[in-house]
């Protein structure tokens, strides 16, 4: 047994085999890629990496289950099928990110492929697929759950590991991120929400929902995780240095497919890929390194009325500036937000004393806010352009 202690979960307990699962080469590797990819540059204690967040994940989603199973209302068969999913979920959590790349989604622009498709070859691997042996857990499964395949006979933990809603993956990292931001508005309440867990039936399946008294903490959850949208993920300057970053990475990777191995895309971490910025001769792998801001904020619109305002604004700039203008508009991001209006979306569902429903219809703020978030920015390259005209020229006086 190892002990490793965490800033958020303080004590993580780990078993042997899980401790070789986490000693092979590409769990190592997660040591060396940031959570945040470039959100370092607009908040500089966010240095925590993905390898961090592996253990996080696992930390709360081990604390998820064993409270459903401290309120088992049949779920599980047995003694043995408790033991058996408490393992395969805590491995598939360790795992869950392994297929990521330097500076996390800014690559995947870049080289074409998304991490799910690396996770499915880095499981593949030996020395991955032997290490999972030693654990007692069935690859397949493993696959199943990391990557969301509706199929699996573990639909509870399915939604642990790769739901839309309830993931212990994202329970993680808005606590992580927020801790490691500063961001107090990103944090939620973890135990009202963990302890109003339930597994409840729709439809005769299992499917892991709240129970009534945790509809506070379930909207806390989800401001939570717009919060940190708004403040961190979708920040002017984080966005501005993952456009300069893609580029950099185009002059560093001109074949994008020389990667396609997986053994080649392993060699690269967020350290090799800032080494091969040391000799950059292009003015975008210099900014990176230097923290050069090439590009300033000059508009900003977060509202979905914005819309009009912000077609517009783009359009005098364009007009007046051509190519050396950049709009940023997020709002094609915001499936990742959970409960939208879409019937065909998965939501939480709500034991209530009156029946099982749905998370809109148990709480009133959640369904006010339910919908698409919009966050649209305009940029003007620094070269060349007058800023002070630019605002003026965007703000249409």
């Amino acid at each position: 047994m190892k002990r490793i202690f965490d800033p958020i979960h303080h004590f993580i307990e780990l078993g042997t085999d899980e401790v070789a699962l986490l000693d092979t080469a590409p769990m190592q590797r997660l040591r060396r890629l940031r959570q945040l990819g470039l959100a370092y540059l607009a908040f500089p204690a966010a240095e925590h990496t993905r390898f961090g967040h592996a253990l996080g994940a696992l930390a709360m989603g081990e604390r998820v289950f064993d409270g459903l199973r401290g309120r088992d209302d049949g779920y599980f068969s047995s003694e043995a099928d408790y033991v058996a999913q408490r393992r395969l979920l805590r491995v598939s959590l360790l795992l869950h990110d392994v297929g990521h790349g330097p500076f996390s989604h800014a690559c995947e622009a870049v080289l074409g492929v998304q991490h799910e498709e690396r996770t499915k070859k880095i499981l593949a691997l030996p020395e991955i697929t032997a290490a999972i042996e030693r654990t007692g857990v069935d690859l397949t499964s493993v696959v199943e759950l990391i990557l969301g395949d509706p199929v699996t006979p573990y639909p509870v933990l399915r939604e642990l590991v790769s739901g839309p809603n309830l993931d212990a993956d994202r329970m993680d990292y808005l606590l992580r991120d927020a801790y490691f931001t500063g961001v107090v508005n990103g944090r939620y309440d973890s135990d009202q929400l963990v302890g109003s867990l339930r597994v409840l039936d729709r439809g005769g399946a299992p499917v892991l929902g709240v129970d009534s008294r945790g509809i506070v903490a379930l909207e806390s959850f989800l401001l939570a995780r717009y919060m940190m949208f708004s403040t961190v993920y979708f920040h002017h300057t984080t966005r501005q240095y993952e456009r300069i970053l893609q580029e950099a990475l185009r002059a560093i990777w001109p074949d994008p497919r020389a990667l396609d191995p997986v053994e080649a895309f392993l060699e690269w971490d967020d350290f090799r890929v800032l080494d091969a910025m040391r000799t950059a001769t292009d003015r975008f792998g210099r900014a990176v390194r230097g923290r050069d801001s090439l590009y300033a904020l000059v508009a900003e619109f977060n509202a979905e009325g914005d819309l009009r305002a912000f077609e517009a604004s783009h359009a005098r700039l364009r007009e007046r500036y051509g190519d050396a203008v950049w709009a940023d508009a997020q709002e094609q991001l915001m499936h990742r937000l959970p409960l939208l209006l879409d019937d065909a979306t998965p939501t939480v569902l709500v034991q209530t004393r009156s029946g099982t429903v749905g998370a809109r219809e148990a709480s009133d703020l959640i369904r006010r806010i339910t919908g698409k978030a919009f966050w649209r920015k305009l940029f003007v390259e620094r070269a060349g352009v007058d800023l002070a005209e630019a605002r003026l020229l965007a703000t249409g006086a």
